[in-house]
């Protein structure tokens, strides 16, 4: 089942692209689509919170505005496949040095064409333009699973070799 606010995130991009424009990742305005408009460009720090998840409250990892952070399944620990129209709805966090509070998982960063793209256990790291600060809308949606504290290595990565589907039946939980 979708979730209305996913639909309408649907449309209002389809809408904005349609009329030449992109959509930045902090407010939904028109921007510009470089690696900086996304949030945590220049600096990103990855922590562990409470949020919202499927109506439970679940400890996820968010970015530094506390916005929730998501991996996307098709990734590889060396390649992310989120572009185009799936990127501005999905923005990568990037940071030339991230660092990370009260998790226990590698960040590393990539430099690719979306710039410096953080990954948690090798996992790239995205947020979702219609979440709130502790409130999570874009589970499951897209290929798109919340990010927790417990991911797994992705095969791969410097983190590790264990496989990349998430835990919990899907959810990535």
């Amino acid at each position: 089942m979708r979730h209305p606010r996913v639909i309408i995130a649907g449309v209002g991009l389809a809408a904005v692209i349609a009329a030449g424009g992109v959509i930045a990742a902090s407010g939904g305005s028109p921007a510009s689509s470089t690696p900086s408009a996304s949030p945590g460009a220049a600096a990103a720090t990855v922590h562990a919170a409470p949020a919202a998840v499927a109506g439970k409250t679940e400890t996820v990892l968010v970015n530094v505005q506390g916005l929730p952070l998501y991996f996307y399944r098709p990734d590889t620990a060396t390649k992310s496949f989120v572009t185009g129209g799936l990127a501005r709805l999905w923005p990568p966090l990037t940071s030339a040095a991230p660092s990370g509070t009260g998790v226990s998982g590698k960040l590393t960063v990539l430099n690719d064409a979306k710039g410096n793209q953080v990954a948690y256990n090798g996992h790239f790291l995205y947020t979702f333009t219609s979440d709130h600060a502790g409130q999570v809308t874009g589970q499951g949606f897209q290929n798109f699973f919340v990010a927790t504290p417990g991911l797994a290595p992705i095969a791969g990565s410097p983190a590790g070799t264990a496989p990349a589907a998430p835990a919990g039946g899907g959810l990535g939980y």
